[in-house]
């Protein structure tokens, strides 16, 4: 604690009030019914590849919302209220489509595996590329847990170096439970997601029998999406990736990028009609295949590799990728809990930061799974170093090393924002019912009859419909119609430069020279 007040100290105004943040949030159109959309991306939000505020994720059917950098949390806020907006309108214009944003990081009510429509890009390699990367996503993992959708918190200051940012990255992962406890709101899921998996989730019974499918959830649980039935791979957890600094951390990737992985080779890059099944037969396709809580990032340029750019310029910022949206906030996230993260990620930055080992990487990886599944169970303990702690003691002891760090950002900034968002966060740590995961399940069953998809689609109409409420706004229409008119000349633009045949350029960009030295 001594270390962190002194580097505390040591950080002028100027640098905290140069923190930057942007979001980039995912979220799957649903029909009317509670049902996964399966029409085409909207044609009024122009070309998925090349616009700058709205794309898609995994599926064609799941948007995701890209914000700017801000100099502040209000901001980034205002700017995803607008994207919301622009995207609420488009899809009340498409003719009779009925659709909305699904509220929750837990998918709608899915159809087959294989029907689930996956992102298209358009006829050139870049667009063919991303694809068939999907593709390969789909036979490695499911398509059903690609729909999983979640927010993602991009975050820098001046004047960090690749090692600080290495040094926040190890202790971002050894804290995050309390991101899970404190913002997870996934303790519930529709059935149809883990039809024909095994789990052990526990069913709730649905008192309405309207419901196209059940409910199931864990009593204690704060981000399913986080947990075992995640973003998880059996494959990549044979990958013991270091964060101790960026040439061990890029030397682990560059394995799992030119390593070939026997489950894949068997699925081949092509099918017997020619078609492809995956962009290569290694442990990783490309970088962003990669599971982590967080990840360090640097602007890439056209057609570089991210693992080149990290190697090159080092890290320039770091992304936050274990936030659920939150039902009850019409945007998924909130300015107060941005705040919090911005304190968070300093503690992270203050702190010491001990290199990690193999043990505690695996021991990190219990936590979360403890953390995800059971993180509102009275007395539940985790492990740290050689002993097990309760996690509500940890959580609030973290809770008080935060304070000098949010009093030092208000007295920077101006203000008490920081303070009241690190008092609603100790508050809510103090009362677990009051925690969005309880939330949830409580709303559930007080108005939905225990159904998961009744409570998140009526969280998505009222979301719709107060956006929709809003007065007309022509120059944000105008600016979007342009963005989306652009986007598609851009797609345009990127079809016709085309030279290389696509089998040629899916050799070149996945050669290992492109990932540095």
């Amino acid at each position: 604690m001594s270390h962190l007040l002194e580097r505390l100290s040591a950080l002028d105004g100027a640098r905290l009030q140069a923190m930057r943040r942007g979001v980039e949030k995912e979220s799957l159109r649903a029909l009317a019914d509670g049902s996964l959309a399966l029409t085409p991306h909207p044609s009024a939000l122009g070309s998925a590849l090349t616009h700058p505020w709205v794309t898609t994720d995994f599926s064609e059917s799941q948007l995701e919302l890209i914000t700017g950098v801000h100099p502040s949390a209000e901001a980034c806020e205002l700017e995803l209220h607008e994207i919301h907006r622009a995207v609420a309108q488009a899809l009340a214009q498409a003719q009779g489509s009925g659709e909305m944003m699904w509220a929750s990081s837990m998918p709608c009510v899915l159809p087959t595996d294989e029907t689930i429509p996956l992102g298209r890009y358009g006829s050139s390699n870049i667009g063919r590329a991303k694809s068939v990367y999907r593709m390969g996503l789909g036979h490695r993992y499911g398509r059903r847990m690609q729909t999983i959708s979640g927010i993602h918190y991009n975050w820098s200051m001046p004047g960090i170096s690749s090692d600080e940012y290495f040094g926040l990255i190890r202790n971002f992962r050894r804290h995050s439970f309390l991101l899970l406890v404190l913002f997870g709101a996934s303790p519930a899921l529709c059935s149809s997601f883990v039809e024909g998996r095994e789990h052990q989730l526990q069913s709730l019974q649905h008192k309405l029998k309207t419901q196209p499918c059940g409910s199931l959830y864990m009593p204690h649980g704060t981000s399913l999406r986080m947990g075992r039935l995640g973003y998880q791979s059996d494959a990549q957890s044979s990958l013991a990736v270091s964060y101790n600094h960026l040439a061990g951390y890029a030397a682990s990737l560059q394995e799992a990028l030119t390593r070939p992985y026997p489950a894949y080779e068997a699925i081949g890059i092509r099918n017997p009609g020619g078609e492809y099944n995956q962009l290569s037969t290694t442990l990783l396709q490309i970088e962003n295949e990669f599971y982590g809580t967080i990840r360090p990032k640097r602007v890439i340029k056209s057609g570089e590799r991210p693992l080149h750019a990290l190697r090159e310029r080092g890290v320039e910022y770091v992304e936050v990728r274990c936030m659920d949206l939150d039902p009850f906030e019409p945007l998924g996230i909130s300015a107060r809990t941005m705040r919090f993260l911005d304190i968070f990620l300093l503690h992270c930055l203050l702190s010491d930061s001990p290199a990690d080992t193999p043990a505690e990487i695996a021991a990190l990886a219990r936590n979360q799974h403890l953390t995800a599944a059971r993180g509102r169970e009275p007395g539940l303990q985790l492990e740290r170093g050689d002993a097990t702690v309760p996690l509500m003691d940890w959580g609030q002891a973290l809770l008080a090393e935060f304070t000098p760090i949010a009093e030092r950002i208000d007295a920077a900034l101006g203000g008490s924002l920081y303070r009241e968002a690190l008092e609603q966060a100790r508050a809510s740590l103090a009362a677990p019912d009051t925690l969005p995961s309880a939330r949830v399940l409580a709303a559930m069953h007080a108005a939905h009859g225990d159904s998961h998809i009744g409570f998140v689609l009526q969280r998505s109409r009222d979301t719709q419909a107060a956006l929709l409420a809003a007065p007309p706004d022509s120059a944000l229409r105008e600016r979007f119609a342009n963005a989306a008119s652009e986007s598609l000349a851009e797609q345009a633009r990127i079809e016709a430069a085309d030279t290389l045949p696509f089998e040629a350029f899916r050799q070149h960009y996945l050669s290992p020279a492109q990932l540095g030295v």
